[in-house]
């Protein structure tokens, strides 16, 4: 660092931060996902990765139908896709847990090997339907280049829109567990499932639709992934392990945790990354982390869950 100004060191790490942002935005809304799913059944979803991908196809299937029969709508369509990876995603979760998930729980190592056995096999459907070479979606022009604030510092609009994007879904993701009749009826099968039960709460019910929204929202993480990278059959692998890192230091079923875990987490690989390799700094940030853990097992904020 020696060998920068503290002007260029200041024109760095806004760069970087603001980069950080746009990875900072996809793994939250990864881990806002998995944390649901994770906090409410206890179950280790290695697939999670596989149904960001799914939102991240739908996205360029939907630029591709948009730019080969409405090339009018493309301005527009980008929205709509986002739209349509969540529910796209949630129906694809919906039946993943009614068709075998349900059978799985409380068989904490089963549900691993069967969901990463499905992770696999998605992997080969997208080969099979979108070839094995990554693909990205042409998006609006309004989504396209950077704001100046000053000469050095460049800040790229697809992150401050991807930012924006994160920030509505993570509140309504507040009011639909913490607000909501809904979020209640969760909370309620989260500390006492036997209680719940026997209070009129369809506890089968409510993990299939938990699940669901859990897939819906990686869904949207993989429409978000589409305005900074390309999309492969084996993307959703790659964030994966950083997913699960997000939602373990966090605390599992805490929003403000997750929300947490995710900025640093994101901003510590980032500025590291302009410095050293980005494997080192990957390496020096699961050390942090390890370390950090050992002294709090529980994670940075975790849920009071009366058990």
């Amino acid at each position: 660092m020696d060998a920068y100004t503290s002007s260029e060191l200041i024109s760095i790490f806004a760069m970087q931060g603001f980069s950080g942002i746009s990875l900072f935005s996809v793994l939250l809304l990864m881990a806002l996902g998995l944390a649901i799913i994770f906090g409410q059944m206890g179950v280790i979803n290695m697939a999670h990765g596989e149904f960001m991908t799914v939102g991240a196809y739908t996205t360029y299937f939907m630029a591709t139908l948009t730019e080969t029969y409405l090339p009018s709508f493309m301005p527009y369509y980008f929205v709509f896709a986002i739209i349509m990876a969540f529910i796209v995603a949630g129906i694809l979760g919906y039946l993943v847990e009614f068709a075998f998930i349900r059978h799985l729980y409380k068989r904490p190592l089963d549900t691993l090997l069967a969901t990463w056995g499905l992770s696999l096999i998605m992997q080969q459907s997208f080969r099979s339907l979108f070839g094995a070479r990554e693909v990205s979606p042409t998006l609006p022009e309004w989504l396209l280049g950077s704001y100046q604030p000053t000469e050095t510092i460049y800040i790229p609009i697809n992150g401050m829109f991807v930012l924006g994007l994160t920030t509505v879904i993570t509140i309504g993701t507040y009011y639909l567990m913490f607000k909501s009749r809904w979020g209640l009826r969760v909370r309620a099968t989260t500390q006492n499932r036997a209680m719940s039960g026997a209070v009129g709460i369809n506890t089968k019910k409510v993990d299939r639709y938990t699940f669901a929204l859990g897939c819906g929202i990686a869904g949207i993480a993989g429409a978000a992934f589409t305005t900074i990278a390309s999309t492969g059959p084996t993307t959703g692998t790659l964030y994966i392990v950083d997913t699960f890192m997000v939602v373990v230091f966090g605390g599992a079923m805490s929003l403000f945790g997750t929300i947490a875990s995710a900025f640093s987490i994101a901003q510590t690989q980032s500025i590291l990354e302009f410095f050293i390799s980005g494997s080192m700094a990957k390496v020096y940030t699961l050390f942090a982390l390890v370390l950090i853990l050992m002294f709090k097992p529980e994670g940075l904020f975790a849920s009071k869950v009366r058990r």
